[in-house]
């Protein structure tokens, strides 16, 4: 496998991605659209999720394609970013067809940031706002670190952040990775070499390698209250996979949380994972699961590295102690 053109998860074509931030609010939205409907699965680890629509993605449901995901802080109020994708997607006449009425199919998965330092005495949410502003900035290039749902994103030792990775394979199919890094474990170990480093491609992290041996008295202990955490993620692929086949991938996916973060899947994350399809080529099933927790595994190695400094923050960069 190789890194994508632009190493983010844009590289699997037809995918747009928009951020859209507030630095006094300390939160923000990360939206994932495409040119056309995209076939979604997801898969659940974490004990304390805060989600929308995810129970559409089973592969019994009605509903075969869905027009949009939505990554956000701000805990259960973040879900309100859904109305406002939904109604940029409806002004632009996406939806799910219903008679002469159009609904636009935006699952969505939130993290807790509510207790980074930023200002929430807002008195009407900003969070459709800061969806729709999202929607409409989306593109194939967009900001990594500090920036939409990981803007105000943290971990057991370091600022979070938001990530992307990518990998063609050798069938030429591409696999990418999104995520908001809000994680009640660590990324790195203790010399700050970041978890992930077997799977690194080049330097896209630092490229500082991972000693050892570690013991599992390196892992940190719980910094955070329950609700406090959760890592959301989107994989994706142009391999042709039907809801059955994502929701596997999805379940894949995972296994890149668990080798990046450690520990992972807590009772106190929200750990959730949604797995797409463009299906613009043939798949093998086999293959896609192994190189989503790969990628997976970079792209939150890359959320913590790309992370910057702002006013008011509770943590240190991982740069910045470099």
């Amino acid at each position: 496998m190789r890194p994508g053109p632009l190493n983010l998860i844009t590289d699997v074509e037809g995918l747009r991605v928009g951020n859209a931030g507030d630095a006094r609010l300390k939160s923000g939205v990360t939206v994932l659209t495409a040119e056309a409907p995209f076939a979604c699965g997801v898969h659940v680890m974490g004990g304390a999720p805060g989600t929308r629509e995810t129970d559409l993605l089973a592969p019994d449901r009605l509903v075969q394609a869905v027009d949009a995901l939505v990554l956000s802080g701000g805990s259960a109020f973040g879900l309100g970013a859904a109305e406002g994708v939904m109604a940029g997607l409806r002004a632009a006449g996406r939806g799910f067809a219903v008679g002469a009425a159009r609904v636009p199919i935006v699952p969505a998965a939130i993290l807790f940031d509510l207790l980074n330092g930023g200002d929430k005495g807002w008195e009407d949410s900003p969070y459709p706002a800061l969806g729709r502003r999202a929607l409409e900035s989306a593109g194939t290039r967009f900001d990594l670190g500090t920036a939409g749902a990981g803007t105000g994103a943290m971990t057991a030792r370091w600022k979070g952040g938001l990530g992307s990775a990518s990998a063609v394979m050798e069938d030429g199919a591409t696999v990418g990775a999104l995520v908001a890094v809000n994680a009640l474990g660590s990324v790195t170990a203790p010399s700050g070499q970041f978890w992930a480093a077997p799977w690194e491609m080049g330097a896209e992290f630092g490229g500082l390698g991972l000693g050892g041996p570690f013991d599992p008295g390196d892992e940190p202990v719980p910094q955070k209250r329950q609700g406090e955490a959760t890592t959301i993620a989107i994989v994706a692929t142009d391999a042709g996979l039907d809801k059955a086949g994502l929701t596997r991938m999805a379940v894949g996916a995972h296994d890149g949380l668990a080798r990046a973060i450690l520990p992972s899947h807590t009772p106190f994350d929200g750990d959730l994972v949604f797995a797409l399809s463009t299906g613009r080529r043939p798949a093998d099933p086999f293959r896609l699961g192994h190189a989503a927790a790969c990628v997976l595994a970079r792209a939150v190695a890359r959320a913590v590295f790309e992370a910057t400094p702002a006013p008011g923050d509770l943590q240190p960069c991982w740069r910045d102690q470099r």
